[in-house]
């Protein structure tokens, strides 16, 4: 399938992606950005993912808040599994009604945010600055590689909790809404 990251190996069978080694979420930089990355990707194709997380670690750990992930597909059921992957499971919601998504538009995008029910939030990105660096991370990127102005932009992308940021690496958080569902009031 297109569109899919080649950083992270994977199978897919028909609408389904089956990722075939356990996925670090630990706040371990790179892998855990690339990992991030993949599952936003695979969200915003609307395809059902079935991952295991790495077995030693949960998300976050001390590097960020796990649940800024719970828009993403939850990882396989454990057993003796801390709490903090069954809350992920029992709050996940998929497309279409989404919990966190981006819509492009001529020179903006538009961010919807569910994540902290009843609230919502809506932003939109019009600022050339906040525009290409929400656009650079889109990738996993690191930090370092980052402009002054960039990560300016990072910083305040990822105060709004748009952004991943962890070890020195950043990955934009809402996947990409390609398609309006029918009805569209339905978002």
């Amino acid at each position: 399938m297109t569109g899919l990251p080649a950083t992270v190996t994977h199978r897919v069978t028909g609408r389904q992606v089956h990722v075939d080694e356990p996925l670090r979420l630990g706040g371990a930089g790179r892998e855990t950005a690339v990992a991030v990355q993949f599952l936003r990707e695979c969200q915003s194709h609307g395809l059902r993912t079935h991952w295991e997380i790495a077995h030693e670690e949960t998300p976050g750990g001390d590097a960020y808040d796990a649940r800024i992930l719970h828009h993403l597909p939850p990882p396989a059921e454990r057993p003796g599994e801390p709490g903090e992957l069954s809350e992920w499971r029992s709050s996940y919601a998929a497309f279409p009604t989404g919990m966190l998504y981006h819509r492009r538009g001529p020179d903006f995008i538009t961010v919807m945010d569910r994540r902290e029910r009843p609230a919502s939030a809506r932003f939109t990105l019009d600022h050339p600055d906040l525009l290409t660096a929400f656009g650079t991370v889109q990738e996993a990127t690191a930090l370092s590689e980052l402009s002054a102005v960039q990560r300016e932009a990072v910083d305040l992308l990822a105060a709004e909790r748009l952004v991943l940021v962890a070890d020195g690496w950043a990955v934009a958080l809402p996947p990409r809404l390609h398609r309006w569902p029918v009805p569209c009031t339905g978002i």
